[in-house]
């Protein structure tokens, strides 16, 4: 859990995800069509992502990937963020790691 909260706490907005994922690319390009550059942290690229998979769950993620963290704070999932993104409350969160026009 510490890795977790070291990555969440030094990044804007970090996913946690894995390369095989397609609801993870999903949230991917909603940040890049957005203007965002998230750090994406690779589950499956690590020695320890089993541990940060269940330091995830634990934390309450419904699904250990994606899992979005946006300043230290756990956003959650596909669901939360698609649902923050339609409902206009995701770009609010978002505007204080990166500049819009």
């Amino acid at each position: 859990m510490d890795k977790v909260m070291r990555l969440a706490s030094e990044n804007g907005l970090v996913i946690f995800s894995k390369s095989s994922c397609c609801l993870c690319y999903t949230v991917n390009i909603l940040f890049s069509e957005l203007g965002v550059s998230p750090y994406v942290h690779e589950l499956d690229q690590d020695p320890e992502g089993k541990d940060i998979e269940k330091a995830l769950i634990k934390m309450g993620c419904s699904a250990p990937v994606p899992a979005v963290f946006i300043g230290g704070k756990l956003v959650g999932s596909t669901n939360e963020v698609m649902s923050l993104h339609l409902s206009g409350n995701l770009m609010p969160l978002l505007k204080p790691y990166y500049s819009f026009n």
